[in-house]
């Protein structure tokens, strides 16, 4: 469905579609409890509805994500709760059957400040791992038993990393989707920055994305 998004909010890209299309597989169980960490537009959460589940919780910290996600929900007439906040903050002590993320994983040259407006929803640190790791070792605290993970991001920022810290974590993971997508023209403009770091090969025009799918015991 079409969504509306104020500027500088996240619209739904290929990895969104791919983490949709993950989604759909799930089986979700009675009265299941959805997050959609750093919802963007929503897309997500709304997906999440649109697949049975019984309750939905979307945060975000963009003031205008929250609101783009809650129009959106209003718009789909789907019971979306839309929740400002860092990260996981917002809804520690609540637990959920599946937590969905899509979070920003750009590697990005150093910079004097945090990133902010549009930079913000895809710029994460010089290795693209400042949200995925706080987000790894959060997530345990939020799932219910035999809760589900969803997660989608590059290989630029080490796929690797990422299943080993959620192990040590207490959540087995694997790979589930992978896709080759072109480079974006954010990736596209830092091409020779991350060649030079290694991220990339030099005139590289693709990357792969990949869906990583860990389960609470």
């Amino acid at each position: 469905m079409p969504l509306f998004t104020f500027p500088g909010v996240y619209a739904p890209q290929e990895d969104t579609r791919l983490l949709i299309a993950a989604l759909r597989r799930e089986c979700l169980p009675p009265a299941a409890r959805v997050l959609d960490v750093g919802t963007g537009s929503g897309a997500l959460a709304l997906a999440a509805s649109l697949h049975g589940a019984a309750e939905v919780t979307a945060v975000d910290v963009s003031l205008r994500a929250v609101l783009s996600a809650r129009l959106n929900g209003l718009l789909a007439r789907r019971p979306i709760r839309t929740v400002r906040g860092d990260l996981l903050g917002p809804v520690a002590g609540q637990r959920f059957d599946l937590v969905l993320a899509n979070p920003p994983y750009l590697p990005a040259p150093p910079a004097r400040y945090p990133p902010r407006g549009a930079a913000r929803t895809h710029d994460a640190g010089e290795d693209g791992r400042i949200v995925l790791d706080r987000l790894c070792a959060g997530v345990p605290a939020v799932l219910s038993p035999s809760g589900v993970l969803l997660l989608v991001h590059s290989s630029l920022c080490r796929v690797d990393v990422t299943l080993e810290l959620l192990a040590r974590a207490g959540l087995p993971a694997r790979v589930t989707d992978r896709v080759l997508t072109r480079l974006g023209p954010v990736t596209l403009a830092r091409a020779d920055w991350l060649a030079d770091r290694g991220l990339i090969e030099p005139g590289q025009e693709k990357e792969e994305l990949v869906v990583i799918r860990a389960q609470a015991p």
